[in-house]
């Protein structure tokens, strides 16, 4: 079985989290809202998906509803 498309890293003391799709880095993460919006740009977002399904991402350090408030100026990218 192959693991989770996508994968986000652990929250680093003054950065977002990596987030990778298929082994491609495909930005940093600072809000919940960025992560959507690389699912998004994937083609991976469907109106079933969910950030919590573990098949199709591995929260490594935390999941979904362990944002922190770490990042000054936290804004979310914008979904396009």
């Amino acid at each position: 079985m192959e693991g989770a498309p996508v994968t986000v890293q652990p929250l680093g003391p003054h950065t977002g989290q990596r987030v990778t799709i298929h082994g491609e880095f495909v930005g940093t993460a600072y809000h919940l809202l960025d992560v959507v919006g690389f699912l998004r740009r994937k083609g991976l977002s469907e109106p079933d998906t969910t950030v919590e399904d573990p098949d199709l991402i591995e929260w490594r350090g935390g999941g979904p509803k362990a944002w922190t408030a770490r990042v000054t100026g936290d804004l979310p990218l914008p979904i396009e």
